[in-house]
């Protein structure tokens, strides 16, 4: 007989609807925050529904719930987590659950919740159908127990996560480090030493050192299985990295007569998003032939190094002065005539390639960091919904 097995054998647990458990009460703060409340730093964190989760910050003590353990339920969205810090409550319609742990545990709650409530439909992730989804309730040593196992499964998933976002962090830092003005001309005063040539750094804009194409034209509907190649704005956020030379997506001979075009060593820019942080986000193309591209984008030429330009895109120092610059609300833009006068230092033609060359290879050892690490959390996920099939498996 298993450990698992044995742990079950014979455990008797009552079977209870969540909305029907005394011990499982809605719990609400003292007073509500409302969205203009929210700091962007303070002593408590405000939680609410979606993936950022934790959407701003409080001093005001008086909204929180106490250092104590709560699950919290986005009444409309994919928000369940479990949590055991102070924290206060968003205005955007969580609900948040508090248990007697002398009978079910919180943390408990939170795994069978995970396992048992079911999405159905338009109803998804709504709280009357979380009231109506029947759980195992076993003895206290029996939950500890449960819980236990399958923490060991979700802490080693969150340590995974941990790692992949440190080593991106990481990267960043020594991408903006390196391509920052300061040590460009570092370099050039080693280079100086040791070739007695002279190296400068000038700090320029993009406007004189290069050109802007605005595209046209381009619509998803005019896609065809084979033709000439082409990149849609809206592929640049969900089809391509950092750089390519092949497409996704081909068009007729005449549709591609009329639009614009880019050639290899070119940068592609989405001038649209729906969020500041993405608006601007580039593609390097380094395909032999000619690509069209459509309208909410940009095509840059220059004859710097291209993907040093492109790297500098993505610090950020350049982060800032785009957020100076985009309009619109819910829908974004960055316009060429901004983009002309945003500052970039530039060092010779030599450094770029040296800059370009130790980014590259700092981007491959990333890649290969979000290629092994997520295929390792995948595993890990599966594992613990397998033994949280097992563990919750109770006879009614």
């Amino acid at each position: 007989m298993s450990k698992i097995d044995e742990l079950l054998k014979n455990e008797k647990v009552e079977w209870k609807k969540i909305g029907d458990i005394p011990e499982i009460k809605v719990v609400s703060p003292k007073r509500k925050l409302k969205k203009n409340e929210y700091l962007d730093e303070g002593v408590y964190p405000i939680i609410d529904q979606g993936q950022s989760f934790i959407v701003g910050y409080t001093n005001d003590s008086s909204s929180t719930f106490d250092k104590n353990s709560y699950v919290i339920f986005g009444d409309h969205s994919e928000t369940l987590k479990y949590v055991d810090f102070q924290f206060a409550q968003g205005a955007d319609g969580i609900k948040v659950l508090k248990t007697d742990e002398d009978y079910v545990s919180s943390r408990y709650l939170y795994h069978a919740i995970l396992h048992f409530y079911k999405i159905t439909g338009e109803y998804k992730r709504h709280f009357s159908i979380l009231k109506k989804t029947t759980i195992p309730i076993p003895s206290i040593p029996v939950q500890e127990k449960i819980v236990e196992i399958l923490d060991n499964f979700t802490n080693y998933v969150t340590e995974l996560q941990a790692e992949l976002q440190a080593r991106t962090k990481q990267y960043e830092y020594y991408r903006d480090m390196i391509l920052s003005e300061e040590y460009l001309k570092k370099i050039c005063a080693e280079m100086i030493v040791l070739d007695n040539k002279g190296y400068e750094v000038k700090v320029t804009t993009l406007g004189e050192i290069g050109y802007f194409t605005r595209g046209n034209g381009l619509q998803k509907k005019d896609f065809i299985f084979e033709g000439k190649p082409v990149v849609h704005y809206g592929q640049i956020y969900t089809k391509y990295g950092f750089e390519t030379d092949k497409v996704y997506s081909f068009v007729s001979e005449e549709i591609f007569s009329k639009l614009k075009k880019a050639k290899c060593n070119d940068i592609l820019i989405a001038s649209t998003s729906e969020n500041v942080e993405d608006v601007g986000k580039s593609l390097v193309w380094l395909g032999n032939e000619e690509v069209g591209f459509s309208g909410d984008m940009y095509s840059y030429r220059t004859t710097e190094n291209s993907k040093y330009i492109a790297y500098y895109f993505t610090t950020t120092e350049f982060q800032r002065q785009k957020e100076r610059k985009v309009t619109g609300t819910k829908m974004i833009r960055i316009h060429e005539n901004d983009m002309k006068r945003f500052l970039i230092p530039l060092p010779p033609l030599e450094i770029q390639n040296r800059v370009v060359e130790t980014l590259d290879n700092f981007q491959s050892l990333l890649a290969d960091t979000k290629g092994l690490l997520p295929k390792e959390i995948e595993l890990r996920q599966k594992q613990y919904e397998y033994y949280r099939e097992k563990l919750l498996n109770f006879k009614k």
